[in-house]
């Protein structure tokens, strides 16, 4: 189990920097009319950041091959 936690800990990151990017964005950036779906609440943008994140990061997520013996063929 630690070892699985060790080699995601990229993963496990993503979505805490993206809840931080989307609280920045609402304090900076925000909707000035409080009439923007996403943008209007902190808790909405945090979590909107978080998950489009992760999502985008998963997009780059490298396939690992498992080889066995079983699965290579006798010629």
């Amino acid at each position: 189990m630690k070892n699985w936690i060790i080699r995601n800990k990229l993963y496990e990151m993503v979505p805490v920097v993206g809840a931080l990017a989307g609280f920045l964005y609402w304090k900076y950036v925000g909707c000035l009319t409080g009439t923007c779906a996403i943008t209007s609440s902190p808790v909405r943008s945090t979590i909107y950041f978080a998950v489009l994140g992760s999502i985008v990061f998963s997009l780059f997520k490298q396939e690992t091959k498992n080889t066995s013996k079983a699965d290579e063929t006798i010629v």
